[in-house]
């Protein structure tokens, strides 16, 4: 058992991510084909997991279902969304014009945007707490940021002509070189943590710990 569970895995997650470092590195015909073939499996994997990944909605939902759990109008409400969207999309396909395409035109998207408007009051709440001038960092942030977001609105223009010109100036160069310096640090965090996976070291996607 701990050979399927624990050996394997290790063994194809290193030669996988051995594979793909060398491919990388070392280009020619044999890498951009073995790029190529890896993208038709991806396509092939990624169909597999969302056929896993509505099994496990199902399950969660209709066992939710059964017991009468707190909230279970809702699930109720998602399965008859998701049987009826897949069999619509099967039925009469998802073209301009059929109902699918009236579902995530007139549902789906105003959805979204009303969850990303929700967000807006969230951003705000979190800006107004950070942006309290108690220190000297929170001082030169709210300054910053109230400079740069009066350089993006036509009233910073009338209150003094060069606040725009120094709104860009800070999104340009402190706010890039802070970016740059994130995403270094992320690089780094990335290539550590594939070279934990690629050796064995990190074993968490293998459904533990150890």
């Amino acid at each position: 058992m701990v050979l399927f569970r624990r050996t394997i895995p290790l063994v194809i997650a290193f030669c996988v991510g051995a594979a793909f470092t060398v491919q990388h590195y070392v280009p020619g015909s044999f890498s951009q084909r073995m790029l190529t073939e890896s993208n038709t499996w991806n396509i092939i994997v990624l169909s597999f997991s969302i056929v896993l990944g509505l099994s496990s909605l199902l399950h969660i939902h209709l066992g939710k279902i059964r017991r009468l759990a707190p909230g279970w109008g809702f699930s109720v409400l998602l399965i008859t969304a998701l049987v009826t969207t897949v069999l619509l999309g099967f039925i009469l396909g998802k073209d301009e014009g059929t109902p699918v395409a009236w579902i995530y035109i007139y549902m789906n998207v105003p959805l979204s945007g009303t969850m990303f408007s929700i967000l807006a009051f969230f951003i705000a709440s979190a800006a107004y707490k950070a942006f309290r001038a108690r220190t000297l960092e929170a001082t030169v942030l709210l300054v910053a940021a109230s400079t740069v977001m009066l350089g993006n609105v036509p009233v910073g223009n009338l209150i003094h002509r060069y606040i725009p010109v120094i709104g860009d100036w800070i999104y340009s160069n402190p706010n890039m070189a802070a970016q740059r310096g994130i995403m270094l640090g992320l690089s780094l965090a990335l290539v550590a943590t594939s070279l934990r996976i690629i050796f064995g070291i990190e074993r968490a996607y293998l459904g533990g710990g150890e």
